[in-house]
């Protein structure tokens, strides 16, 4: 069964569009955490980031791109936080990529992404290089 994203992009469910190209859609999210919160997607459905290909990831990033300054606008907001959960544990809930653009403004009593972790690890140095090689050995 597809995503009720992809649903959305076949017209099946409705939403409140306010972009769309041959790629990618963006509509307002139902369950909005700010006014103007809005979701932007690749039109094909993938799970994961890692899973777009990499035009697409392109296309992905320029409508966001082009998004963040209209949303920001058509609310008034003093910002915007912008932001994808990869994965279940991360808090993905829709199984097909998604990027929040949700407006922010001085006295909403969000804090920054920080905010949303607990007890932060502490790292030696030696953990850190670790863990730098290990990611750099895999990109």
């Amino acid at each position: 069964m597809s995503s009720i994203f992809s649903q959305i992009v076949d017209g099946e469910i409705p939403a409140r569009i306010v972009y769309e190209d041959e790629t990618t859609l963006a509509f307002l999210d139902a369950n909005p955490l700010a006014p103007g919160h809005t979701l932007v997607i690749p039109k094909a459905e993938y799970e994961r980031l890692e899973d777009v290909p990499e035009d697409e990831a392109a296309d992905l990033y320029a409508t966001i791109h082009r998004l963040v300054p209209a949303v920001e606008d058509a609310v008034d907001a003093d910002a915007t936080t912008v932001a994808f959960n990869n994965g279940e544990a991360a808090g993905q809930e829709v199984d097909h990529v998604h990027c929040h653009i949700v407006p922010r403004f001085e006295d909403d009593a969000g804090g920054p992404i920080h905010a949303i972790f607990g007890d932060l690890p502490d790292l030696s140095d030696d953990e850190l290089d670790d863990i730098a090689a290990d990611i750099e050995s895999q990109a």
